[in-house]
């Protein structure tokens, strides 16, 4: 028994999603169907998701919205009408629209309300056309499947109580399709996962049920080992662990949302990110657990948009609870942090930008300077940060010379590593402008 995911570029049109239908019908193990909204249909496109939040935040601000909505109804209708599907999917989905832009309560709530739309409306058409192709297709909601999650409107957690509900979905006949991103709270809300969270959704569907195998299609035969804007026909992974994986995605591999595999990831399922356009290729797995390969590196991650505080402060090591302080700072100003190296006297703080605004930074470091009395305390905002990925990476001599030696080629100065922390992965950190040339010389090095 399997759970199928189908990304937004597998649902943006009606010949997409007539791809979709021939997945399903070819395999009947695919029980379980997750979709997400419509993405694109051509490089300019604007996703379904990017539309509903324009919406919303239209009406909401009191703004001529009708624009927006004819805009959403059409796009809905196009594929409805191209599909040859009964016109009361569309009304069904206009009264969606309606109730959700009527949704009382805070602005986050309604904009969940909003967002989650496309999704919704996904699933109902797909199940729709299945039916109408003769297959044994069914709408389930997701408070039917039994995902109950926290209150958290735009950040909504799965509860652990889900699950036993979700197993319960083994009694239903037929093809349940099941609209991602989002669930519902025991009050009964309506509430979203982060940004790309249909894709959790598969997850929790998969966990909950013990599938087999959650396969996540999207527009890409597999997984690359290196980003392939920037390096010509990259090299192809076949297998990755959860390790891997999580490391990939959170430095900027863009087929997983990063939180994604957990629920998966507990239970052991294994995981196939496969093509939709060309469903036949094997695709990557995504396992608990593989052999050992004297290549142990499998992926080179990058991605922009980091900062980093240095403090200094002589004899810092001897000042007992001098890193407590200074992370206790960033905890009372709201900001999370990704990276804390450090050194005898020094420690740096890496941070995402958008979490360290302009605002924050004069509030951190004057409270830094009075509260720790440091040395020193500065800000290096455009940093990049570069991940070299694989099982097996700490105990493998060489690894980091052949790194070291890769940024040496090609003229890049490395700003900060972080090595030891985590098993599977090294760290770098370089100035955002010399990305490409360092990704490059390090894709030459450990895969040509």
């Amino acid at each position: 028994m399997k759970v199928a995911k189908f990304g937004g570029s597998s649902v943006a049109n009606a010949e997409q999603l007539t791809k979709v239908g021939n997945i399903i019908r070819s395999d009947q193990d695919r029980k379980f169907i997750v979709v997400s909204a419509p993405g694109k249909r051509f490089s300019d496109d604007i996703k379904m998701t990017d539309m509903l939040i324009a919406l919303g935040t239209a009406y909401h601000n009191g703004e001529a919205y009708e624009e927006n909505l004819s805009s959403v109804k059409n796009r809905f209708s196009e594929i409805i009408e191209e599909l040859k599907l009964d016109l009361s999917v569309l009304d069904e989905i206009e009264h969606s629209i309606k109730s959700a832009l009527s949704v009382e309560g805070p602005l986050e709530s309604r904009m969940d309300a909003i967002k989650a739309i496309g999704e919704d409306s996904s699933a109902k058409i797909l199940s729709a056309y299945l039916t109408d192709q003769g297959l044994p297709a069914f709408y389930i909601n997701p408070q039917e499947a039994g995902i109950i999650v926290s209150n958290e409107p735009g950040n909504a957690q799965i509860l652990p109580e889900s699950f036993d509900k979700i197993y319960s979905l083994h009694e239903k006949e037929g093809i349940l399709v099941i609209p991602g991103f989002f669930g519902y709270s025991k009050e009964g809300n309506l509430v979203t996962f982060s940004r790309g969270g249909s894709d959790i959704t598969g997850s929790i569907i998969a966990a909950g049920v013990k599938a087999e195998m959650y396969e996540n299609f999207t527009d890409v035969d597999s997984v690359y080992s290196v980003n392939p804007n920037i390096v010509r026909n990259p090299k192809e992974i076949t297998i990755l662990t959860y390790k891997e994986m999580r490391e990939l995605s959170y430095a900027g591999f863009s087929v997983f949302h990063d939180e994604a595999l957990i629920p998966a990831f507990r239970e052991k399922i294994p995981v196939c990110i496969k093509n939709t356009n060309n469903p036949e290729a094997p695709g990557t797995l995504v396992v608990a657990e593989k052999e050992a390969s004297e290549k142990c590196v499998v992926g080179i991650a990058s991605d922009t948009g980091f900062c980093s505080l240095y403090v200094s402060k002589f004899l810092m090591n001897r000042e007992i609870g001098f890193g407590r302080k200074l992370l206790n700072i960033f905890e009372d100003e709201g900001i999370s942090f990704e990276h804390a190296p450090s050194g005898i006297d020094d420690m740096s703080v890496i941070f995402r930008d958008k979490r360290f605004t302009a605002e924050k930074e004069n509030s951190v470091v004057n409270r830094i300077k009075e509260e720790l009395r440091v040395d020193t305390v500065s800000i290096h905002r455009d940093l990049a940060v570069i991940m070299v990925v694989g099982e097996g990476l700490v105990n493998t001599i060489g690894v980091a010379e052949k790194a070291t030696s890769a940024f040496a080629k090609a003229g890049v100065n490395i700003e900060m590593i972080n090595q030891g922390s985590s098993e599977v992965s090294m760290m770098f950190g370089i100035n955002a402008s010399e990305i490409d040339k360092a990704i490059q010389s390090l894709y030459t090095s450990f895969f040509e």
